[in-house]
């Protein structure tokens, strides 16, 4: 299941590193949007892996208003289990842009 949420940027935290069971060196990293919602409005997402992890700090900063695409997943860990948000792309956006106004094929407005 693939999802998208706007807000803003509040946090950026430190890049975490481990090794796996396998001997593989892993990286995330975690930051926190708020979505401007009445109701638990800040929301907590995941990068996992270099690259993304390196993207993510290089492309956006807290403040900035952001697209995030990202996934549910679930896991057992003794008898608990535990939900992660991860994303997949972040992109900033402008608040401040006109939404797209609906065109026919050629070019011309709808008259709605």
């Amino acid at each position: 299941m693939s999802l998208t949420i706007n807000g803003k940027i509040t946090a950026i935290n430190a890049v975490e590193k481990g090794t796996s069971k396998a001997g593989k060196e892993w990286q995330k990293q975690n930051f926190v949007i708020n979505t401007g919602d009445k109701f638990n409005p800040e929301v907590c997402f995941q990068v996992f892996g270099a690259e993304k992890c390196e993207n993510l700090t290089k492309y956006n900063n807290v403040g900035d208003d952001v697209e995030v695409s990202f996934n549910v997943s679930s896991r057992e860990y003794n008898g608990k289990w535990y939900n992660s948000l991860d994303c997949w792309k972040c992109f900033k956006v402008d608040a401040n842009a006109p939404a797209p106004q609906p065109q026919t094929e050629d070019g011309q407005d709808l008259p709605f």
